[in-house]
């Protein structure tokens, strides 16, 4: 029988926002292994988002994030099935996360089916002509090729992305989670971010460290 404690149900509880019996039963499944019981959490909400798949995502909400500074703006359409779930705090955080994802991380698409053909001939071709000048055999340029451009998709597709509060999953899987919790289809339509004298020249600024500091600041009060 596996053994853990109720402190352990909570613990589990705290880091992923499940209910308390899908703690305990994933704790079980685990034989009280903390991250494999994350694991088939996670897992349980990739299959709830497989069966969810098919289903219309027309409510939702329209969140917004503004720097501290006034100085970087984000706008996020996040969809979900009904309206009882859009007025949901759970998912209200949800939105509001991925508006501070955007904003620290600047993504330029959401997933790699977006960025254009041209774009990504134009990586290759960089790729490419980077991989020969490392002096790499032909044979294996190709396989490095797929390996950078996956890289690219994961700085430039914020589903691809690594959650800014937890290296060890992705947007994607961060929505999978709540879908696993909610029972609903979530998806993440647009977005738009504005930072201010985007296009000109400009004293460079690290906006990402900035913000990570705020949200460093307002995760610890």
């Amino acid at each position: 029988m596996a053994e853990f404690t109720a402190k352990d149900v909570q613990a589990l509880r705290q880091r992923t926002g499940c209910g308390m019996m899908d703690c305990k039963k994933a704790l079980e499944q685990s034989n009280g292994n903390m991250d494999k019981a994350i694991e088939i959490l996670r897992e349980k909400g990739k299959a709830t988002a497989v069966k969810r798949a098919d289903k219309i995502a027309s409510e939702g909400v329209i969140e917004s994030y503004i720097h501290m500074n006034s100085r970087i703006g984000v706008i996020v359409e996040l969809n979900c099935e009904t309206d009882f779930v859009a007025k949901s705090a759970q998912f209200k955080e949800l939105a509001h996360n991925i508006c501070l994802q955007i904003a620290t991380m600047n993504p330029l698409y959401i997933k790699p089916e977006d960025v254009p053909a041209e774009v990504l001939e134009h990586e290759k071709q960089i790729f490419t002509a980077q991989a020969l000048n490392e002096g790499k055999p032909a044979a294996v340029v190709e396989k490095m090729i797929v390996g950078r451009i996956n890289k690219y998709y994961k700085e430039v597709c914020v589903l691809e992305q690594e959650y800014f509060r937890d290296s060890n999953m992705t947007i994607k899987q961060l929505i999978e989670e709540a879908i696993g919790k909610i029972g609903e289809k979530i998806t993440l339509r647009r977005f738009v971010r504005y930072e201010v004298g985007e296009g000109l020249e400009k004293k460079t600024n690290n906006f990402a460290e900035e913000i990570a500091a705020e949200v460093s600041k307002m995760t610890n009060k």
